[in-house]
């Protein structure tokens, strides 16, 4: 498949700490393995064999030491460092020599799912253009950035609304084709100094080229003490497919 993989694991883990103050959160147990190696292998199960790995500065090491060159997942790895906090658009922005204008699949390292993405991947490529979504209906969308569909079509996008017009929420799971690099390099940074990957997704929207799926298994994120504890009793009651 005509399809490169990105995995999106920097951020300083402030709401994990103590356990983040020596380590990156993408490298924290869930169930039996290190929560990275969980985004790793939805993508490889797709058949993906080019992974880029974007973290930051401090524990690059430790990420390099734990994932090595990928042989063991049957995959090619690259890594870059984002040297600060500029947000999720600007961490993705790195992969643009990486993409070398193929189409991406993109996870935020911190997405614990059970659904395959196989069938996501294969909508998105017969879509030829564009971006895909992948969603989650959930009962407090307040929390999340919130997707306004029609059918399968994304038509708005609200960050943290307090009248969500929708119960789906964006869980951190994009297919980009390559202008994606285009859309960053015209953002401007928020009003928290960040390049905001809900710009970019807007941006598609406006052209008309956002499309959307929701997951029908469980998911969960492990940002945070909730979230990674439920991350392990779901893992360990339903693996991941």
């Amino acid at each position: 498949m005509d399809l490169r993989g990105i995995v999106l694991a920097g951020g300083t883990g402030s709401r994990l700490r103590p356990l983040t103050k020596v380590t990156n959160k993408h490298l924290l147990p869930v169930g039996c393995k290190p929560m990275i190696y969980y985004p790793i292998e939805k993508l490889t199960g797709v058949g993906i064999e080019e992974i880029l790995i974007v973290t930051g500065v401090e524990h690059m090491g430790d990420v390099v030491g734990l994932l090595g060159s990928g042989r063991e997942f049957g995959c090619r790895f690259t890594y870059k460092v984002q040297d600060e906090a500029g947000g999720i658009a600007q961490a993705l922005g790195l992969a643009e020599n990486f993409a070398n204008g193929q189409p991406l699949a993109v996870i935020l390292g911190d997405n614990i799912f059970e659904d395959s993405l196989c069938e996501h991947a294969r909508h998105f490529m017969d879509q030829g253009m564009g971006s895909r979504l992948l969603l989650k209906e959930v009962s407090d969308p307040e929390r999340f950035g919130v997707a306004e569909i029609q059918g399968d079509r994304v038509v708005g996008i609200e960050e943290k609304p307090k009248d969500p017009k929708s119960n789906f929420a964006i869980i951190g799971v994009y297919f980009y084709d390559a202008t994606v690099f285009d859309i960053i390099r015209q953002l401007r940074p928020s009003g928290r100094g960040e390049l905001e990957i809900t710009d970019v997704n807007n941006a598609y929207v406006e052209r008309g080229q956002m499309t959307s799926e929701v997951l029908q298994g469980w998911w969960t994120d492990a940002g945070t003490f909730g979230s990674l504890s439920k991350a392990n009793e779901l893992v360990r009651k339903e693996p991941p497919k």
